[in-house]
């Protein structure tokens, strides 16, 4: 059974602050949100007006397993209670169910912490034209997909939707945060990928990069928010069709991206229209992302 679509969430009980590329953000009170993942999908910075059914859900799930697997290292922005404290409506709950988190109210950082284990997409281009990968020299001879000597921190600022996101050195990041708290940042975006990665690969699927998100709570201390490791936010590769020199088959929205480039599409909006085939293959790898990691043990 196809699950049912949610492009965007109506809920008129409380003040909508955003909508992101994929996610609709209301505002609970002072230290509450409510983040409801729609069927969005973005693609080259532009969002699709094709949602994949069943999405949402999924990247909710993915992300929860993964705050919960590796919160002990650092607080994230879940908070434990149910959607009826904020939602009183029922057809509002159920039009959100399973695809909404209540989360800490946080200052997010300007940044997006990208983790890399692997030479592909962007950086596998940069390396042809620099040998460089973010402006970090890397040896000779790498193929494409191959696994870097470790893995890199190579942050971006973080763009509008509509917006492109862009690389910058790590200089810039300590320039607006500060020494101690861009270096936390770096090493905790490391440490969890890192974790996930060894955890992910025991599975069956090689992480091969990654974007985190960070903010800060009233104290200054560096909170995980937004998503964990998910199909959106990462490459996720079956080890067992791995082979360097390639580019990997994948669990995520690559394969969206795959068939983009086969058109005659500038990259800006408005997007193409999806086919039907690919809608379901791409519900499919995000469904089979999430069975493969045992988010639904």
């Amino acid at each position: 059974m196809i699950p049912t679509s949610l492009y965007e969430s109506d809920i008129s009980s409380l003040p909508l602050l955003q909508r992101g590329k994929v996610r609709d953000v209301y505002s609970v009170n002072d230290e509450m949100l409510l983040v409801v993942t729609t069927d969005r999908l973005s693609a080259f910075d532009v969002v699709l007006n094709d949602p994949i059914p069943g999405k949402g859900a999924v990247l909710t799930e993915v992300s929860n397993f993964w705050f919960d697997r590796l919160g002990a290292r650092i607080a994230t922005q879940c908070l434990d209670l149910p959607l009826e404290a904020v939602l009183e409506d029922r057809q509002e709950r159920e039009q959100v169910t399973g695809r909404a988190m209540l989360v800490k109210r946080l200052q997010p950082l300007s940044f997006e912490a990208i983790a890399r284990g692997y030479l592909i997409g962007s950086g596998w281009k940069d390396y042809q034209a620099s040998g460089q990968l973010c402006g970090i020299t890397l040896p000779k001879g790498l193929r494409q997909a191959d696994a870097l000597p470790e893995a890199l921190f190579t942050p971006s600022t973080k763009a509008a939707v509509g917006g492109h996101d862009e690389n910058v050195g790590f200089e810039a990041v300590v320039a607006e945060l500060g020494g101690d708290l861009a270096n936390d940042l770096r090493d905790m975006t490391l440490s969890l990928y890192t974790q996930a990665a060894d955890y992910a690969r025991r599975q069956g699927i090689i992480i091969a990069d990654t974007k985190f998100e960070f903010g800060l709570n009233a104290n200054g201390d560096l909170v995980w928010i937004d998503e964990a490791l998910t199909p959106d936010s990462s490459r996720f590769w079956p080890a067992d069709q791995y082979q360097p020199g390639t580019s990997p088959p994948s669990f995520d929205k690559q394969f969206v991206r795959d068939y983009l480039e086969t058109l005659d599409w500038d990259k800006t909006a408005p997007a193409p229209a999806l086919p039907a085939h690919i809608i379901e293959q791409t519900a499919a790898k995000y469904r089979e992302a999430g069975e493969r990691l045992g988010v639904y043990r």
